[in-house]
C-alpha cells in the first residue's frame, strides 16, 4: 500500500471527507437515547452491545478498563450530525460529568431559528435546566448571535444559538464559513 500525503496546497488529514460523528459517554444509555430521540428529535440509527473482551483490546483500542463492557447507540441529528452514545460498565467508572471549565468539558450546540421558542420547549422538559436564558452577543466576531446553555437530565450540556441572517463580523475577515443549516429546520432535510 502506498502512503499518500495531502494534495498540494492542502492541510490536514489526507483523504478526509467530513466529520462523521461526535461521541458522549452517558450513565444510562436508554435514558440518553430517549432524550436524543424524543426531546431533541433525532433518529436512532442503531444500537449495539453489550461488547466485552477477555483480553486487553478495550484498554488498547478505547483507553478504558480492560474488562469494561460497552453498549452503544448512534443517533442522527439533522442533516449533518451523528452522535454516538456509549454506556460503559467498568471498575472505577466516574459518573460526574466534567464541568465546562474542566479538561474534557464539552457541549453540543444546536442552531435554531427561534431561540425563545426552543428555550420554552426545552425548559418544559423534565430535568432540563436553562442556564440564564438567551443572551445576545454585542461585540466580537459573532456579534448578533443569541445563545444560551442548558443542562440536560443525561449530564450533557447543550447550547442553543440563533445566528442572525446576513453577515457576521468574522465573515469580513475570512472566506471560511460555518455551516448555516437547512431552511425550515433539520426535519426538512431527511
Amino acid at each position: 500500500m502506498t502512503e499518500r500525503g495531502p494534495a498540494p496546497g492542502r492541510r490536514g488529514i489526507p483523504t478526509a471527507r467530513n466529520v462523521d460523528h461526535v461521541a458522549y459517554t452517558v450513565a444510562d444509555l436508554a435514558e440518553a437515547v430517549a432524550f436524543f430521540v424524543d426531546v431533541l428529535g433525532g433518529d436512532l440509527v442503531y444500537r449495539e452491545g453489550p461488547i466485552r473482551r477477555d483480553d486487553d483490546w478495550m484498554a488498547e483500542r478505547l483507553d478504558v478498563h480492560p474488562r469494561a463492557v460497552a453498549e452503544i447507540a448512534m443517533i442522527r441529528l439533522g442533516p449533518t450530525c451523528n452522535v454516538e452514545l456509549f454506556q460503559y460498565t467498568a471498575p472505577g467508572r466516574r459518573t460526574d460529568p466534567p464541568r465546562n471549565h474542566d479538561v474534557g468539558g464539552h457541549h453540543l450546540a444546536i442552531a435554531v431559528e427561534d431561540i425563545d421558542a426552543a428555550v420554552a420547549y426545552l425548559a418544559a422538559q423534565p430535568g432540563v435546566r436553562i442556564l440564564g436564558g438567551p443572551e445576545t452577543i454585542e461585540h466580537g466576531p459573532i456579534a448578533g448571535n443569541r445563545w444560551t446553555y442548558l443542562r440536560t437530565p443525561i449530564g450533557i450540556t447543550l447550547e442553543l444559538l440563533a445566528i442572525p441572517d446576513g453577515t457576521l463580523p468574522y465573515e469580513k475577515e475570512t472566506a471560511a464559513r460555518r455551516y448555516a443549516g437547512e431552511p425550515g429546520g433539520w426535519d426538512s432535510g431527511h
